[in-house]
């Protein structure tokens, strides 16, 4: 199967990077000096889980540079930040086709159900991933812990049972712990019930995954916002393990101390980040059901959300 990576950040340099090691046809897309980087250097992933591989030479390019080869993928995973999603769709029309099969692995929740209306000639499904990744400098990706899981599948029955277990196969000969999912809605909010929290706590007090993970004022708020995912999920009718929150404590204390959230980073930085479908989306949400979630009312009146 020939990939298409659509975002060549932590998240996206790894699923592809594995795939590529492992001998597959994979493709880039990546911007600026990182592209750069990368297409003098090859790609570099410093990875606590299989070990530090650089993949050289690497097929790695802009859109534009790509619209120009005429290809067509089999499988495209979009790992961009849900802000710049909007963005990439033209783009994601004009390289795919009734059999292309596009993965969204994005923090937002929904984000293919939301997508597949504007691209109804091809296959857009849900998908969600666990890993803690980065770029750590140009060229150069930081794959931080043992955690590395792709979580993926459609809604009701398909007829892409075998591409996707294809697609599964392939992850899993490259060191991807992979899950297709037969009820992508509730494991796709399963992870954000992981990550929204996690952001949101991270940010509220500028702290590392460390620090959540003692028993404090954080890692209160974290259990917090976790029971306010549980609160929507009942709203909303998406079924949860009884036991979400000693799971997620679990993957939180499985984490590397000083591994912070991306949109942590991002609001450090301060760049462009996701703060508004991890966090002010769930305020949303919860109106919309008429439903309490005072810890993220906490955390979104501190970041300047007004209802």
């Amino acid at each position: 199967m020939k990939y298409l990576i659509v975002g060549t950040g932590g998240t996206g340099a790894c699923i592809g990077g594995f795939l590529a090691k492992n001998n597959h046809d994979v493709t880039f897309i990546a911007r600026g000096k990182h592209l750069e980087a990368i297409n003098e250097n090859g790609l570099t992933i410093n990875s606590d889980r299989i070990g530090k591989f650089n993949l050289k030479p690497v097929k790695a390019m802009t859109t534009e540079q790509y619209l120009q080869t005429n290809e067509i993928p089999d499988v495209i995973f979009i790992s961009v930040k849900g802000y710049a999603l909007d963005d990439i769709i033209p783009f994601l029309a004009k390289v795919s086709k009734e059999n292309t099969i596009i993965i969204p692995i994005l923090n937002i929740y929904g984000t293919g159900y939301r997508l597949a209306p504007k691209l109804p000639h091809t296959n857009v499904i849900e998908g969600c991933i666990y890993i803690v990744a980065y770029i750590s400098a140009p060229g150069e990706i930081s794959q931080k812990g043992n955690i590395f899981r792709i979580v993926f599948g459609t809604r009701g029955k398909t007829p892409l049972k075998n591409q996707l277990e294809q697609i599964a196969q392939d992850l899993k000969n490259s060191n991807i712990s992979v899950v297709l999912s037969e009820n992508i809605a509730e494991d796709t909010f399963r992870k954000f019930v992981l990550i929204s929290p996690y952001a949101s706590c991270g940010a509220y007090f500028d702290i590392p995954a460390g620090i959540m993970q003692k028993q404090g004022k954080e890692q209160d708020l974290f259990i917090a916002l976790t029971k306010d995912c549980i609160n929507l999920a009942k709203a909303y009718n998406i079924n949860l393990p009884e036991n979400i929150i000693d799971i997620n404590l679990k993957t939180l204390n499985a984490m590397t101390p000083d591994t912070t959230a991306s949109m942590q980073k991002d609001l450090q930085k301060g760049s462009q980040s996701e703060i508004d479908g991890l966090i002010f989306e769930v305020i949303r949400m919860a109106k919309a059901k008429n439903i309490a979630v005072p810890a993220y009312e906490l955390v979104a009146k501190h970041f300047g959300f007004i209802a």
